[in-house]
């Protein structure tokens, strides 16, 4: 079983069962399942010792290739457009804070994105759950971005069971508001729109369906069956949270069923990941790791990952080559066939298929995990939510970051932990490390900073980060465009505005 130590980071990996090749009784095209949770912590998974129960997760990933060194961005909406494009936030102005209901901006329209590519192939694609790349314009929402149907949410999270943020409604079946659904949870409808989906494919086309939960990002809420379940955690909202990834983890063994019945399963490549690391605020918790969501410490950073299908040349084993969110799609492009775009930039991830599928080395030695340094911009005030996440990259078993928020270590509520209040995340968001130099690989937990030791190092990663920067381009943050409240008062939902309001 795949139980990892929490405290020592060691695990015994398992042997490799006789390799299965992909052979032409296998479609050319995979079917690929792409499932996002959203703030799920790295400790909060029954894979890495959790008393949450994944079991359903736990079985695709011990099935599968779990990636134990695999990064993402440490916010929801940079990991999203890294995951879409293939690029750094730097390279798409999604470097800075999630996108806001009120922000006039969204993923370029320049970039051609994952949906996009797979279309010119032939696949039919859907995105269910969350969106968050831009909604300002009827052209920056999913389905004229290349996804077939949509049906979820545009902004950073609602309420679970009334479908609002901030007051007005968000939940979407195509372009259309979606109204009629308040008191049903959002996680079981998103399960029903996939069954039907599923059900209605027509099966001699690959299918791309994009599963990006809004669980287990706040508010943390949950149907009560599921709260029973756990009991033993004393924190109420610990409690929550657990029967929030309950419900995941529910829906995802519904889901694989759904695609076993149609005969789609033995054709499909599942590929499971977190957005960024758990928020112990929000009871999302990343230990023994340091750090958490919004922050570049490896808490923020380091994310649960795994790849199941029957086309792996290898099953049932640990990978622990360096993996980051923008080699999804190199990687999957090349898979359907398709042909890489590299305008208006070229792609910073890698395709790591042979890595994860026949283990063989990762292309990336180097991962630049963002650039972000305070500005000074008209408009914009700095608050709690204006968190500049400063710079970090990985060259081999290096890390170094600069001028970023401190942070400290969270253990679960459950085995003795203490969730942090807000006026202790924003004391550690004021003090500043300016530079901190770690060996991740004998230090993965960040406790030992070794820049005094290695000064010729921090010079290197140091020319390294100044080289990526002057490859960025302007953050996209801007202020709030109040032409967006007017419409969704109008409305009654956070609909597009530009288009409404003939805004310029």
């Amino acid at each position: 079983m795949f139980l990892f130590n929490n405290v020592t980071f060691t695990t015994t990996v398992v042997s490799i069962i006789p390799c299965i090749f992909w052979t032409k009784s296998l479609a050319s095209q995979p079917h690929i399942l792409l499932l996002l949770v959203d703030d799920l912590g790295w400790s909060d998974v029954g894979y890495h010792g959790s008393q949450i129960k994944t079991p359903n997760v736990d079985r695709l990933a011990r099935e599968g290739v779990i990636l134990e060194n695999y990064y993402v961005q440490q916010y929801c909406t940079p990991t999203r457009g890294s995951l879409m494009t293939g690029r750094y936030p730097i390279h798409t102005g999604l470097q800075h804070r999630a996108i806001l209901s009120l922000t006039p901006f969204g993923l370029p329209l320049e970039f051609s994105i994952l949906p996009e590519k797979l279309k010119e192939v032939g696949y039919k694609t859907h995105l269910v759950g969350k969106w968050h790349l831009g909604h300002y314009t009827s052209v920056s929402t999913p389905t004229h971005r290349g996804f077939d149907s949509f049906f979820g949410f545009y902004n950073y999270g609602h309420d679970h069971f009334n479908h609002t943020h901030d007051g007005f409604l968000d939940l979407f079946e195509g372009e259309k508001v979606a109204r009629g659904y308040k008191g049903q949870y959002t996680s079981h409808l998103y399960v029903q729109e996939v069954e039907r989906i599923v059900e209605e494919h027509n099966s001699s086309k690959p299918l791309f369906l994009y599963m990006a939960f809004e669980n287990v990002h706040d508010p943390i809420q949950a149907p009560e069956k599921y709260l029973n379940k756990y009991s033993f955690i004393k924190d109420r909202d610990r409690r929550t949270y657990a029967a929030m990834m309950d419900v995941v983890d529910e829906a995802i063994g519904n889901i694989t069923q759904a695609f076993r019945e149609k005969g789609l399963w033995n054709d499909t490549l599942v590929i499971f990941s977190s957005d960024n690391g758990g928020d112990p605020f929000y009871r999302g918790f990343n230990y023994p790791l340091r750090g958490y969501k919004k922050t570049l410490w490896e808490g923020g950073v380091k994310a649960c990952g795994f790849v199941h299908g029957q086309m792996l040349k290898r099953k049932g084993v640990i990978s622990r080559d360096l993996i980051h969110v923008t080699d999804w799609y190199p990687t999957l492009v090349n898979l359907a066939g398709a042909t890489l775009d590299s305008n208006p930039m070229p792609v910073d991830g890698f395709d790591v298929w042979e890595t994860i599928s026949s283990g063989t080395p990762s292309p990336r030695t180097e991962l630049l995990h963002n650039i972000d340094f305070p500005e000074k911009r008209p408009g914009l005030l700095l608050t709690y939510d204006t968190w500049y996440s400063g710079a970090a990259i990985r060259v081999g078993d290096m890390k170094l970051l600069m001028h970023v928020p401190n942070a400290t270590w969270y253990q679960v509520p459950e085995e003795g932990g203490i969730a942090p209040d807000m006026e202790e995340i924003w004391d550690q968001k004021t003090n500043i490390v300016e530079l901190a130099l770690y060996n991740i690989t004998a230090d993965p937990t960040e406790r030992y900073d070794v820049s005094h030791k290695y000064p010729n190092i921090v010079r290197h990663l140091k020319d390294r980060i100044h080289e990526h920067w002057k490859t960025a381009v302007p953050p996209g943050i801007v202020p709030d465009d109040i032409m967006a409240l007017a419409v969704a008062i109008k409305n009654k939902a956070w609909v597009s505005w530009r288009d409404t309001c003939n805004a310029k």
